[in-house]
C-alpha cells in the first residue's frame, strides 16, 4: 500500500508541473493595494478579479476603482507601466422628489414593505408608477453608510461621502438613483423625475412631476437638455451649470444643489410727489400737473370772443328796430294832420 502511495503522489507531482499556471506577481501587489471593498462598483466580481483583469490589460482604459478613486489609480500606473487616465468623481443622485407631500398617499398599504415586492403589486401609495416606493433597499445595499431614510420625505438621502460604487443602483427596482458627475464644487442640476406620462397625468399623482412643456429645454442655449417621451434629460457633460433652465420650469422639476441663493430682483421705487409747503417752490411734477389747467382756458378763450361778437351784432341790430318805430310815429302824425285839414275844410 505504501508503495502504491508513493507512486501516485509522484505522478501527482508530475501532473502539477506540467500543468500549472504561472500567475503574474503584480497580481498580488494590485491586490494588496485595492481597499479590498468587493463592493462591484468597477464591474467585476472583487478586488482580486479586478487585480487580475487590470494586470492582464495592455492598459487602464476601462477600468476604475470607484472607492480609491484617481489617487488609487495613479499609484497603480507606475506598478504595471501604463499611464492613468483620471476621471471625474461622480455620486449618486435621486431622480425622484414624490415626497408625501408631493405625493400624497391615496391608500394605506398594509404589507412587505420591500421595493421589489411593491412594485410588482402596486404603482404605488401615491399613485406614480415610476416614482421612489421608500423601501429602502438601496440603503441596505450600500457598504459605506452613504444613504439614510429620511422619515418626514419618505425618501433615499445620498450623503457627500458616496464613492459611486453603483450598488444603491442595481438594487433600485425602478431605476430611480444615477450616477453622475460631482460637478465642480459639488453644484449639480438635474430632472428630478422620470415619468414618461403626459402632463396632466403626471402632475395628478405629483405635484412636482415634469410634464414636458420643453420650457427647459428651448431656453437652453448648450443642447444639454435632452427630451424624450414626455421627459427631460439634462445631460451633465454638456450642462454648463447657468441655471436658467430652473428658472423657467413650472413645476419645479429641476433641482440645482450647492448653489448660492438668488439675489432676489431690486424693485423700481415708485415717485413719490411732495406736498407743497409755503415759502417754497413746487415741485417739478406739480408744475406739471397745473400746465393742463392753462389749455383749458385757452380753450375757453374763443367762446369769449364769440360772446362780443354777438353782442356786436345785436347792438347793430337794434336802431334798425328803432328807425321802423320812429318812422311809424311820422307815418302816424301825418295821418293826423291830413284830417284835420279836412275838418277844417
Amino acid at each position: 500500500m505504501s508503495a502504491i502511495g508513493i507512486g501516485a503522489a509522484v505522478i501527482l507531482y508530475f501532473v502539477a508541473q506540467k500543468f500549472k499556471v504561472i500567475e503574474d506577481p503584480k497580481i498580488d501587489i494590485v491586490d494588496e493595494a485595492l481597499p479590498g471593498a468587493n463592493c462591484g462598483g468597477c464591474g467585476y466580481a472583487g478586488c482580486r478579479a479586478f487585480a487580475e483583469g487590470l494586470v492582464k490589460a495592455e492598459s487602464m482604459d476601462g477600468f476604475f476603482c470607484p472607492v480609491g478613486g484617481n489617487d488609487l489609480m495613479k499609484s497603480l500606473a507606475p506598478i504595471l507601466g501604463v499611464e492613468a487616465q483620471e476621471k471625474k468623481p461622480q455620486i449618486a443622485v435621486l431622480r425622484c422628489n414624490g415626497s408625501i407631500k408631493n405625493s400624497i398617499p391615496k391608500f394605506e398599504y398594509d404589507g412587505d414593505n420591500t421595493c421589489s415586492f411593491t412594485t410588482n403589486l402596486s404603482a404605488g401609495v401615491g399613485g406614480c408608477q415610476f416614482g421612489c416606493l421608500g423601501g429602502g433597499e438601496c440603503v441596505d445595499a450600500c457598504d459605506f453608510d452613504a444613504m439614510y431614510m429620511d422619515p418626514e420625505t419618505n425618501l433615499p438621502v445620498v450623503k457627500v461621502n458616496c464613492v459611486a460604487c453603483n450598488a444603491c443602483v442595481e438594487a433600485c427596482p425602478r431605476d430611480i438613483l444615477e450616477l453622475r458627475n460631482r460637478g465642480p464644487k459639488e453644484k449639480r442640476i438635474f430632472v428630478s423625475c422620470i415619468n414618461e406620462e403626459k402632463g396632466p397625468l403626471a402632475k395628478k399623482n405629483c405635484s412636482v412631476a415634469c410634464i414636458g412643456c420643453k420650457a427647459c429645454v428651448k431656453v437652453c442655449k448648450f443642447d444639454a437638455i435632452d427630451f424624450d417621451n414626455f421627459l427631460a434629460y439634462i445631460n451633465y457633460e454638456a450642462c454648463t451649470l447657468c441655471r436658467k433652465c430652473v428658472e423657467v420650469c413650472p413645476t419645479d422639476a429641476i433641482h440645482e444643489l450647492n448653489f448660492k441663493p438668488r439675489k432676489p430682483k431690486a424693485e423700481i421705487p415708485a415717485k413719490v410727489v411732495k406736498p407743497k409747503v409755503d415759502g417754497l417752490e413746487a415741485p417739478k411734477v406739480a408744475a406739471k400737473t397745473e400746465a393742463p389747467k392753462a389749455e383749458v382756458k385757452a380753450e375757453d378763450a374763443p367762446k369769449e370772443e364769440k360772446k362780443t361778437e354777438d353782442i356786436k351784432d345785436e347792438a347793430k341790430a337794434t336802431p334798425i328796430v328803432e328807425d321802423k318805430k320812429e318812422t311809424s310815429s311820422k307815418e302816424i302824425v301825418s295821418d293826423e294832420k291830413v284830417e284835420s285839414i279836412k275838418d277844417n275844410k
